[in-house]
């Protein structure tokens, strides 16, 4: 079994992004969105006009918190041969139960790629505002990058 990250969250996250569960490069550097072609980084920066590919990864997340975003899994631990969503099995998903009581300003919840977006009537029954977004991976390809900023910039207000 494979174990995803802990949440990125502070007790002010307004917003947060679940995606589905780390990818081997991910796993590998211990950093979320860590595969040098997937554009979480450049889309999310380009959203919120701040440098965020050529930051560290921990100014990368002092970044994100400082403008109330989180950043989280929709899945604990999973079984999985490489990086595809589709290969995922006997997937265990993350207790949300417990963001009420560490985040709570938390209103809005993102989902990066339709994997993650599968929990989302879950999250929306829960009481808070949900969004899926077009998946960041780079096996993702068939929105190109301007496409899937014009959907991504309606994660901020």
């Amino acid at each position: 079994m494979l174990e995803g990250f802990p949440p990125v969250i502070a007790e002010d996250t307004h917003t947060l992004i679940l995606g589905s569960f780390p990818g081997v490069a991910s796993l590998s550097a211990a950093e979320y969105y860590a595969h040098p072609r997937n554009q979480f980084w450049r889309l999310l920066g380009t959203v919120l006009n701040e440098p965020l590919p050529e930051l560290d990864y921990p100014a990368r997340l002092a970044c994100l918190l400082a403008h109330r975003i989180g950043i989280w899994d929709v899945l604990a631990i999973c079984e999985r041969e490489g990086s595809l969503d589709s290969a995922i099995r006997h997937a265990v998903p993350n207790d949300f139960a417990a963001l009420r009581r560490h985040t709570p300003q938390l209103s809005k919840v993102c989902f990066n790629g339709k994997t993650a977006g599968r929990f989302a009537p879950v999250i929306a029954a829960a009481g808070y505002a949900t969004l899926v977004l077009p998946s960041s991976s780079p096996a993702n390809a068939i929105l190109s990058f301007d496409q899937k900023l014009r959907l991504w910039r309606d994660l901020l207000p």
